[in-house]
C-alpha cells in the first residue's frame, strides 16, 4: 500500500515510516506539518492512504484533524487514519461522519496503540481495505456514556456489543471469537442491527453507517 506520514514528532514518524516498510507498504513521503500535507497532497504522488496526527504546527491545535478534513472533501478516494492522544472531538466526528460518502476507508486511532504492532497494522489494513476502524477505548467512551438516543435503544445488549465489535474494525470471523458465538448467530444479530436502524434499503457500506450512527448517539 502507498502511504503518506503526517507527524509532527520525528521519533514517531521515523518509528511508523520504518515499521510500515519493515511490513511490506511503501511510504511516499513524510511530513512534520499540516501545510506540508496539503501541498504534498497537490503533488502527483497520491498516497492510497493517510496516517496523520490530530495535534500538528503550525497552530499546534488539531491542524492535522482539520487538514485531513479538507483532503477527505478533495481525495474521497484516499483512505485517512488519525492518530490522536484524546478521544475525539467535533472535527473527528465530522471526518466520520463523511466516512459512507467517501470510497476510501476512515480511522480513528488512540497514539498509544501505536506501540501495539498488531493494532495498528490491524487499523492500517482495515482503513486502507475501505473499512471503519475506532479505538475500542473510544468505543468504551460511548458505551459509557449510556444508553443510545432514537433507533440505538431500540438494540437489545447484545447487539450493541456487536455494535461497538463493529465500530473497532472487527470482521463478522473475529467478533464470532471474541464473543465466542457461532457465525450465523453474529449474523442474525447484523441483519437486525441494520433493520432497527434502519439501513437495509440505504445505499453505501452499511457496517459504516452503522458505526456512525453509534458514534452520534
Amino acid at each position: 500500500m502507498r502511504i503518506g506520514i503526517a507527524e509532527d514528532v520525528a521519533l514517531l514518524r521515523a518509528g511508523i515510516t520504518s515499521l510500515l516498510e519493515q511490513y511490506g507498504h511503501t511510504v511516499l513521503w513524510s511530513v512534520s506539518d499540516a501545510n506540508e500535507l496539503r501541498a504534498r497532497m497537490a503533488d502527483d504522488q497520491t498516497p492510497e492512504l493517510l496516517v496523520v496526527d490530530v495535534r500538528m504546527p503550525p497552530d499546534n491545535t488539531d491542524d492535522g484533524l482539520r487538514a485531513a478534513i479538507d483532503i477527505r472533501r478533495n481525495n474521497p478516494e484516499v483512505a485517512i487514519l488519525v492518530l490522536s492522544q484524546h478521544l475525539g472531538n467535533e472535527y473527528a466526528k465530522e471526518l466520520l461522519a463523511g466516512a459512507p460518502e467517501a470510497s476510501g476507508g476512515t480511522g480513528y486511532l488512540l497514539k498509544e496503540r501505536v506501540g501495539r504492532v498488531t493494532d495498528f497494522l490491524t487499523a492500517i489494513d482495515t482503513v486502507g481495505n475501505g473499512g471503519v476502524s475506532i479505538d475500542p477505548k473510544v468505543v468504551a467512551a460511548l458505551l459509557d456514556a449510556g444508553p443510545g438516543r432514537g433507533a440505538l435503544a431500540s438494540l437489545t445488549d447484545r447487539e450493541r456489543e456487536v455494535l461497538a465489535r463493529m465500530a473497532e474494525g472487527h470482521t463478522n470471523e473475529q467478533i464470532t471469537k471474541l464473543l465466542h458465538l457461532s457465525a450465523p448467530t453474529i449474523e442474525r444479530h447484523i441483519s437486525s442491527i441494520f433493520t432497527k436502524l434502519d439501513l437495509s434499503d440505504r445505499r453505501g457500506n452499511k457496517r459504516v453507517l452503522a458505526v456512525l450512527e453509534y458514534l452520534k448517539s
